[in-house]
């Protein structure tokens, strides 16, 4: 009986997911509503008074709004604005320079984000008016900003591996490391595309280098220290365990406020403006969170998550058949949910198989992190896409934008099956540690 009570929870979470209600409405409902169910009311009441606070109250969870400050901080700030000048200076005799360029000043950028939205809006306002100018097909630049916004949630700090770390217990600076890789592997496998686009499309995406003219590498590279001096402080101190991934989160928001004030760059507006969105994001975030804790202890009450993990050891799945299928679970869900609410969702059923299985959880966090952040550009809901067609409107349609990612999604796929063959390419860092 519990478990098809289980089984109705999840066919009705997706009814309700389907109907565009809210994750975390969706989540709580459904997780009070099975309990009530199966127990009665004054227990579900408990349940839905008690876990907002022990879920909230972890340590962990204090990094996410230090973390979502010093983005906030360091984009309003200026602080990151030089990035794609200094990117163009090192790469300007490499063909397609200006969309590498785009790539990896959104992986610099995304190493005070952690935010895939947040880089690519920053980025395309930035990079597309003078990618078009410059000649490419506006379809494929704006799909290479909405494609490059990705890397924001790959390279640390990155809000749902923090996350992610807490739900699966952890560690969250392990998840750090191995993000950095499957980052860089995909700022180099876009760049690949770039590279094959100008050598088979020459049309859309001109091969020459760029107008040596006007660029200092030396001045564009110290506009920069701001940035880079914050990514030391914040990066060198976590990977080298003088303070955890939680105190990282507070060191970097300390840091780039002390930054922006010794920069003349801070004023109180600024700071106002920072402070706002932390809260908004960071309530938004916590109110899924809490749904998903509520629904982990439902599933736990149903025994749905111990019956699915002893079906998937009896069915003898090989590694192959079970990663195709997660991989599949997760483009599907990218198609139609934003990467916090799709992890929050699947993460209750899918720990206990993947622990029952034996997989490295550190190996599967960034995976998992990689799965999401495809979601963000797939049709019809890829939310970067819509962000890249509001800061450039005037070049672009969705559709056409949609039309840029499609060489970049193939090379996500490809990043996502050499990271399931060779496991090692994530957890070689991992276990320097």
């Amino acid at each position: 009986m519990s478990i098809t009570i289980g089984f109705t929870g999840i066919a009705v979470l997706f009814v309700l997911l389907a109907l565009r209600v809210p994750v975390a409405i969706a989540l709580i409902g459904v997780s009070f509503g099975g309990v009530a169910w199966m127990l009665g009311l004054t227990p579900a009441i408990g349940i839905i008074s008690n876990t907002p606070f022990s879920f909230i109250s972890n340590w962990t969870l204090s990094a996410v709004p230090m973390f979502l400050l010093m983005g906030f901080i360091s984009y309003h700030a200026g602080l990151t604005a030089g990035l794609f000048e200094a990117a163009k200076a090192v790469l300007r005799r490499v063909p397609g320079a200006l969309a590498i360029s785009s790539i990896f000043a959104c992986s610099g950028f995304a190493a005070v984000c952690g935010s895939s939205l947040a880089t690519a809006a920053a980025m395309g306002r930035i990079a597309i008016p003078e990618m078009v100018k410059s000649g490419y097909s506006p379809s494929f630049a704006s799909g290479a900003i909405a494609a490059g916004g990705t890397i924001g949630a790959l390279i640390p700090p990155s809000i749902l591996m923090i996350v992610y770390g807490v739900f699966a217990e952890t560690s969250i600076t392990k998840v750090f490391v191995g993000g950095i890789t499957i980052g860089l592997v995909t700022a180099v496998s876009y760049s690949i595309i770039v590279l094959l686009t100008c050598w088979l499309r020459p049309d859309i995406a001109p091969p020459r280098p760029l107008d040596a003219d006007g660029l200092n590498t030396r001045k564009a590279l110290l506009n920069i220290w701001p940035i880079l001096l914050l990514m030391f402080i914040v990066f060198g101190g976590l990977f080298s365990g003088l303070f955890t991934a939680t105190e990282a989160g507070a060191v970097g928001a300390l840091g780039s406020l002390l930054i922006g004030i010794g920069t003349k760059r801070m004023n109180w507006q600024i700071f106002k403006t920072s402070m706002i969105e932390t809260l908004q994001t960071s309530s938004s975030l916590f109110i899924i969170g809490v749904g998903a804790a509520m629904f982990t202890r439902f599933l736990g009450l149903t025994g749905l998550s111990s019956y699915i993990s002893n079906w998937v050891s009896g069915a003898e799945l090989s590694y192959i058949q079970l990663m195709i299928s997660v991989v599949v679970i997760y483009l599907i869900l990218g198609m139609f949910m934003e990467p916090f609410g799709a992890m929050m969702v699947t993460l209750p059923v899918l720990l206990p198989i993947f622990r029952a299985e034996g997989i490295d959880l550190i190996w599967f966090g960034v995976l998992l992190v990689k799965l999401l952040e495809i979601g963000m550009i797939t049709p019809p809901v890829g939310m970067n896409v819509f962000v890249i067609r509001n800061v450039a409107s005037q070049y672009a349609t969705v559709s056409q934008i949609f039309k840029g990612v499609v060489p970049f999604l193939a090379a996500d796929i490809v990043v996502v099956f050499i990271v399931i063959a060779f496991p090692s390419l994530i957890l070689f860092l991992p276990r320097l540690m």
